[in-house]
């Protein structure tokens, strides 16, 4: 995702009207309730502090706004220690404008930003900036220089500047709160089945189709090699997948059996993803597209000969078959 410049503005397929920035704001939001996080993944509790300034929007007839900060805090703040992301900034909008929002201020984040008092930010960048009518915050928010400032202190500024705050409590499931950091490991771990209990959704990853070495061909496997730009990837291993068509309008979702390694029995070699889709002949090579997983079968293994990892390959598409009748595509 691209904008032209600081200043500029561009709608989305996604129909979110999105700034760079407070400053390239072009003309005055109306009655904008805000809702103020990273949000990265817009799991299920982002999902519900979302909602809840969509609705006050809806409510006094004014826009809904997200605020969120590009690049991630933390890989300004910490980049030896920032996450792998689960979701890139084109894929954020398009669940922000699922989820109803009408704007979105995707604000640089910089050690000058990090650096403003609590005071000194939501002047600048919410009152004056944005002109908030209504702030929606998770019960975890802080800002400003050395994180000063909490959701207490939001309330307060917002009494001195004419917006109300509204402090979202914690979203649980199966006991654990949901979060953005319980989501990767469950991902990173590759259980994407529970991770999609935390997203409410498949957890996917989006890519362009490149040439491999051509080995899932010989083996009767012939797949597609997807490069996604090194963010967050699940655990190495076999999984049930589907596969959907970015750049064009297909009759349905491939189903596919998706391996995430290094092809350890042919002497290994860089981390792929290489997707063999089901019941499908065609090439796809250059085309984008977005992988959703559903279900692991298998941890990565190696093979005494092509013929066993053929035979492997050819139990694991039942199973991939299996799950897909009842585990469909969003």
């Amino acid at each position: 995702m691209r904008l032209r410049n600081a200043r500029s503005l561009r709608r989305f397929r996604f129909d979110v009207e999105t700034f760079r920035g407070h400053q390239a704001l072009l003309r005055r939001l109306v009655r904008p309730a805000i809702a103020i996080g990273s949000f990265d993944g817009v799991h299920r509790g982002h999902a519900e502090l979302i909602g809840r300034a969509v609705d006050r929007a809806r409510a006094t007839g004014g826009e809904s706004v997200v605020l969120t900060f590009e690049p991630h805090p933390a890989q300004v703040l910490a980049p030896a220690r920032a996450p792998r992301l689960l979701t890139t900034t084109e894929r954020k909008l398009e669940l922000f404008a699922d989820l109803g929002v009408d704007v979105c201020i995707l604000e640089p984040f910089s050690l000058a930003l990090a650096a403003l008092s609590p005071q000194a930010f939501v002047r600048e960048v919410i009152a004056d900036g944005l002109g908030a009518a209504h702030v929606v915050v998770g019960y975890n928010f802080t800002f400003g220089k050395d994180r000063a400032g909490n959701p207490e202190t939001l309330a307060h500024l917002g009494g001195e500047h004419g917006f109300s705050v509204d402090v979202v409590a914690p979203v649980a499931a199966d006991g654990s709160t949901l979060s953005s950091t319980l989501a990767r490991t469950l991902v990173s771990a590759g259980d994407v089945a529970a991770a999609r209990a935390i997203l409410g959704r498949d957890f996917d990853v989006d890519g362009t189709v490149v040439r491999g070495a051509g080995r899932g061909h010989d083996l009767g496997y012939p797949t597609a090699n997807i490069d996604t730009g090194g963010e967050l990837l699940p655990a190495h291993g076999i999984y049930a997948t589907w596969m959907r068509l970015l750049d064009g309008d297909p009759a349905k979702d491939l189903i596919c059996a998706t391996s995430v390694g290094t092809n350890p029995t042919f002497a290994g070699g860089a981390l792929s993803i290489e997707a063999f889709a089901l019941d499908f002949s065609g090439d796809l090579y250059g085309r984008r597209v977005r992988l959703g997983f559903v279900d692991r079968l298998r941890g990565e293994q190696t093979f005494d000969s092509p013929q066993a990892l053929s035979e492997q390959i050819r139990r694991d598409v039942e199973k991939v078959r299996a799950i897909m009748t009842t585990e469909r595509p969003p």
